[in-house]
């Protein structure tokens, strides 16, 4: 049978128990400077968090932000298409249809250009991701 190695070991005389231990033990001494933050250390810290949350934000971003699928056709790649599938696939391709091309795309305007749909599209791409 083992002894149990939580009980002091009668035979041995300078065993303690771990109450008698803790009660040896002088208290922390530490400098009145130590025993708090000041509000310079406190500011500095938060700083420091800033930074590196902007940093950790920095590193994870390429990894969370949205792409492309694959599948998707480029602008100059729809230019083959007839003007209404051409303006579908816009569509499909921006998320949503712009406003200066619904006329054209229900009939009620002959359609613009190709150079012209891709203004339109670019413009639409880009206040699109502005409003993310």
């Amino acid at each position: 049978m083992t002894p149990d190695p939580m009980t002091p070991d009668p035979m041995v005389p300078d065993a303690m128990a771990h109450d008698q231990l803790m009660q040896a033990l002088s208290p922390i001494r530490l400098p009145a400077s130590m025993t708090g933050l000041s509000q310079a250390e406190m500011v500095a810290l938060l700083a420091l968090g800033l930074i590196a949350g902007l940093l950790l934000a920095a590193i994870i971003l390429p990894f969370t932000r949205r792409r492309a699928a694959r599948s998707q056709q480029r602008l100059a790649d729809l230019r083959h298409l007839p003007a209404p599938e051409r303006l579908l696939a816009l569509s499909r391709l921006l998320g949503h249809l712009p406003a200066a091309l619904r006329p054209a795309a229900y009939g009620a305007a002959p359609p613009p250009p190709d150079r012209r749909i891709e203004a339109i599209a670019r413009r639409a791409r880009l206040r699109r991701a502005w409003r993310r």
